[in-house]
């Protein structure tokens, strides 16, 4: 799908949708309960793929208005009957790939296109030396995945450099086996929230996780424990809510307040830091979890460090591409494993827009300027479309393709944009 955006201003109030990183784990866990409501989830492509994952190892989902009721396998999945596909959810694939070496037999998990480009040997690696069999049906550590149960609790140590997602899939499983775990991490840990958030979700289901933190970090996971998420409530979702606040402070005559955004373990929080650093007007009240952004200031040149807040690096980089001076965004080689290369995608659309930049390996330097409509690639990747929607905002005149592919995280993403008064308008293909 194509769509061209004008130039705009962007006005009104809007509730963030439900947080994706929640969701999965919340499914995940209540799945691997007896039985659990999940309330407000966010419903996208990624979840759905989560639901669907968890109902062929035997949990039984219903949707009730806008909550999931979840009737699980406590503690002990089935064997599917049919190959998992994971779409184009690695957060699906990798947790599932943890959760399929606790079956009795043997798991294939694949997806799409793009998801079958993406690397996961660290977790074949580290349930291979758990007693599982993992493989790649390749032989280059990308989906299809085979995998046959066998978990058996020992020290191992997990590279924890290019996914977070690798570390909380064994973060799950390690509790329902029998004997105790000791994952170790080396490498310098990427996206670090992602984690915490597993750990609070963990402790939320019941499981007790320790943590030494003397050489590294060490997580201590005994065995033998349940999960029971009787009942839980997805929080907004910063990632999402990033696009609109940028939207805001990007454009004059714009303001907007976006609700349900309470403190919580998001790294994707440090949007609302970021802005401010920037010179944006933004307030944050957390007791009422509302986010408010005025437009017309000047934005100012920042370095941002990517290593904890991935997710953040398209909308930094357009905040960045009308910013005064040079902007830096670095430790971020780990964004080239997301749905598609980040790095490169934004070097590549961003100079149609009038940016000039330098990509290296790790970094981006965007030096501001003044954006000009252009025809830019969505790359099917949520992420880069719903960026590059704000920055057509500012430019105009801008056509984006794949643009569906925001049913991955923000279904409603252009609907609430038109709401808010983004003009919008879809193209035949």
């Amino acid at each position: 799908m194509r769509v061209s955006i004008s130039k705009s201003s962007i006005d009104g109030e809007v509730f963030a949708p439900p947080s994706k990183s929640y969701t999965h784990r919340a499914i995940t866990l209540a799945a691997l309960s007896k039985e659990s409501i999940v309330r407000h989830p966010l419903i996208s492509a990624d979840t759905l793929a989560t639901i669907l994952a968890s109902e062929m190892f035997g949990a039984l989902i219903e949707r009730e208005e806008e909550n999931l009721i979840i009737h699980g396998v406590n503690g002990k999945p089935n064997v599917p009957e049919d190959v998992i596909d994971a779409a184009n959810s690695g957060t699906t694939l990798r947790f599932m790939t943890a959760v399929a070496g606790l079956t009795d037999g043997i798991t294939v998990l694949t997806g799409d296109d793009s998801l079958r480009t993406r690397p996961n040997g660290p977790l074949l690696d580290v349930l291979n030396k758990l007693g599982v069999s993992a493989c790649s049906t390749q032989g280059n550590e990308r989906a299809p995945l085979i995998v046959k149960g066998g978990f058996k609790g020992t020290e191992v140590n997990i590279n924890g450099s290019i996914s977070s997602q690798f570390i909380s899939a064994i973060l799950i499983a390690c509790p329902l086996i029998e004997n105790r775990t000791t994952l170790s991490l080396i490498g310098k840990l990427k996206s670090k929230p992602y984690v915490d958030i597993t750990i609070e979700m963990l402790e939320l289901a019941g499981a007790k996780i320790s943590m030494d933190s003397d050489n590294g970090t060490r997580f201590i996971i005994p065995g033998k424990q349940k999960y029971d998420l009787k009942d839980y409530a997805i929080p907004g979702d910063f990632s999402s809510a990033s696009y609109l606040l940028a939207a805001a402070a990007l454009t004059d005559k714009s303001k907007i307040t976006v609700k349900n955004l309470y403190p919580s373990k998001q790294g994707d929080k440090l949007i609302i830091e970021t802005l401010k650093q920037m010179g944006a007007d933004i307030t944050w009240d957390k007791e009422a979890g509302t986010v408010t952004v005025r437009g017309g200031k000047h934005l100012k040149a920042i370095t941002f460090d990517a290593g904890a807040t991935p997710d953040l690096v398209p909308t930094v980089a357009v905040l960045a591409a009308v910013a005064n001076g040079i902007s830096r965004i670095e430790n971020a080689e780990h964004v080239r494993y997301k749905e598609t290369d980040r790095l490169r995608a934004l070097a590549t659309e961003l100079p149609k827009l009038g940016i000039k930049l330098k990509e290296e390996k790790d970094s981006l330097t965007i030096i501001g300027g003044k954006l000009k409509g252009a025809v830019v690639n969505g790359w099917h990747d949520h992420r880069m479309v719903m960026a590059l929607a704000i920055a057509g905002m500012v430019a105009g005149n801008t056509t984006i393709d794949t643009t569906e592919s925001v049913s991955i995280s923000y279904p409603d993403f252009f609907k609430d944009l038109s709401n808010l008064g983004v003009k919008i308008k879809q193209l035949p293909e």
